[in-house]
């Protein structure tokens, strides 16, 4: 670890972690979207390292895994909590409830994290797209040359693309064909550079399952089934997403049962045996008592109950699995549907109430996001050769300094403009309503139990139905623009393979990705400064 995990890289992480957690909040309740801040801080750690002189792309790579982590703590917070404000604005929400269930969720992530990090980065080298373009990124900015000429215009194309978009708002971000949309489709086009970018360097098979899960459930559910006079569009909307949410289901259950349980050994060993480390970057002996302490603390403090409590903190191994694999095979991190799926299991089981119900889906989409944000930065230290146990310590520091901001953030915002500003134009806060809409249960079972056993069988044959549920439950203009990419990587590997073994494919995707991730987080500050005063 040495010359990586270093004070003044921890003090900048610090530092970073409370501006882009508090952006982060904001963003996601005020515009109902998180970018990914993997590109923005890599770029702002790389710039005060090498303000400061004789740093390297590996302490770095530390300084910005503290600096992001709070990020999708907060999104976690943000895209399942408010739902309580929604569904009852009069609720009396204190700030030790909200702290325990954040840093809960944000400590059961660590664990996770430690213990699953080599199976998805090392084992099965999942592509984790974000992490790449990082990695690429500091690369090329560090060799300078052509690369970083190509890498950084693309950047500032995509960059200056995106300010038209969202700050000047002089280019639709979506085009929808209002012909399909009384049949409940979005089919149309996300025009985003990043999505582009993510298709490209994910490649065209993944890419191409998740387009059929798109013409599934857009074409075959919502248009072609609702013509056939099979259902209506209220019901063929169940349908889909009752669909999309059991096929996710059930590959995290194919992930536990066929990837991680024939490795629990290995990957868990260091959870029981003194000096045992098993796959985990750290010793995790204090894991299982740290599990036990927080159900302790869930049952007597969330008021879940025993049985929710042990179910959810069940639940979030599961999640996490998800989180990890959805991440590294797509780029994107659906955290509040696996906090949704965790409810529904926790509901099913006990007699919980509404307002802990939220609890359960916070804890676990807070995990899932510290999970999905940080093994990006893992894919990225793999890649520039970085500590792994460096980077996790770093992670501890960011999730907690998120954990705390956030819970801050969030509090203050109820206490400034009152709990009927969520759902409401000042803060829309589209997921947290989703998950307030699913607190009832799974909209349509039947389609959900298919899409739960249809996955499990697809994922032990190795098919890749993760992303197939990703392209069913998604809006289709996102699965379209993401196919686009991988169309064009089919292109250049087809018909002018010496292009991307130059590596200028993924450069130039790179750029992509960090263009619009980077303006994303300035515009994130900027609303966030606009809130405050």
């Amino acid at each position: 670890m040495k010359n990586q995990l270093t004070v003044r890289s921890m003090v900048i992480g610090a530092v970073g972690a409370v501006i882009i957690t508090t952006s982060s909040m904001f963003i996601a309740l005020k515009l109902s979207s998180l970018p990914w801040p993997i590109m923005f801080v890599a770029l702002v750690s790389m710039f005060s390292l090498k303000a400061i002189g004789k740093t390297n792309l590996r302490e770095i790579n530390v300084t910005h895994t503290a600096m992001s982590a709070g990020a999708m703590v907060a999104g976690g917070l943000a895209f399942t909590l408010p739902g309580i404000w929604m569904l009852n604005p009069e609720v009396d929400m204190n700030w030790g409830k909200l702290m325990l269930l954040t840093i809960g969720g944000v400590i059961l992530g660590l664990i996770f994290t430690s213990l699953i990090r080599k199976y998805f980065v090392d084992t099965k080298g999942l592509s984790y797209p974000m992490g790449q373009a990082a990695a690429e990124t500091l690369k090329a900015g560090d060799l300078g040359g052509k690369k970083a000429l190509t890498l950084f215009l693309t950047m500032g194309i995509a960059a200056v693309y995106t300010f038209i978009r969202d700050w000047m708002a002089k280019i639709p971000a979506v085009i929808v064909s209002k012909r399909l949309a009384i049949y409940g489709s979005s089919a149309g086009m996300y025009l985003s550079p990043m999505l582009v970018g993510v298709g490209y360097i994910i490649g065209p098979v993944a890419i191409t399952v998740w387009f059929i899960g798109a013409i599934i459930g857009d074409g075959g559910i919502l248009i072609i089934c609702n013509k056939a006079g099979f259902w209506d569009v209220a019901t063929a909307m169940t349908v889909k997403q009752s669909l999309g949410i059991g096929l996710m289901v059930g590959t995290g259950i194919g992930i536990i049962v066929k990837g991680i349980l024939p490795k629990a050994k290995e990957i868990f060993g260091g959870m029981f045996k003194k000096n045992a480390v098993g796959d985990a970057i750290v010793p995790m002996r204090w894991a299982p008592i740290a599990m036990v302490f927080l159900a302790f603390l869930f049952t007597l403090f969330l008021d879940m109950g025993i049985v929710a409590s042990i179910v959810t903190i069940v639940g979030v191994w599961v999640a996490t699995a998800m989180s990890a694999q959805c991440v590294g095979q797509s780029g994107i991190n659906p955290m509040e549907i696996f906090g949704i799926i965790v409810l529904l299991a926790v509901k099913a089981v006990s007699s919980i109430g509404h307002t802990e119900a939220f609890f359960v889906a916070a804890i676990v989409a807070v995990a899932c996001g510290l999970v999905g944000d940080v093994m990006n930065d893992f894919k990225e230290g793999k890649i520039l050769g970085t500590d792994p146990k460096a980077q996790w310590i770093a992670e501890s520091i960011g999730g907690i300094i998120g954990a705390v901001v956030s819970v801050g953030v969030l509090m203050i915002i109820v206490e400034a403009y009152g709990a009927g500003c969520f759902g409401s134009e000042m803060f829309p806060a589209a997921q947290a309503g989703a998950v307030a809409a699913m607190v009832g249960g799974i909209s349509n079972i039947p389609a959900f139990l298919i899409g739960l056993v249809s996955a499990i069988i697809l994922y032990i044959l190795k098919f890749p139905v993760m992303t197939l549920g990703l392209g069913v439950y998604l809006p289709f203009y996102m699965s379209a623009t993401a196919f686009l990419g991988g169309a064009l990587r089919f292109i250049v590997d087809k018909f002018i393979p010496q292009f991307e073994k130059k590596g200028k494919g993924t450069i130039i995707a790179s750029g992509l990705l960090g263009g619009e991730a980077i303006v994303g987080v300035i515009i994130a500050l900027i609303v966030a400064l606009q809130v405050i005063a």
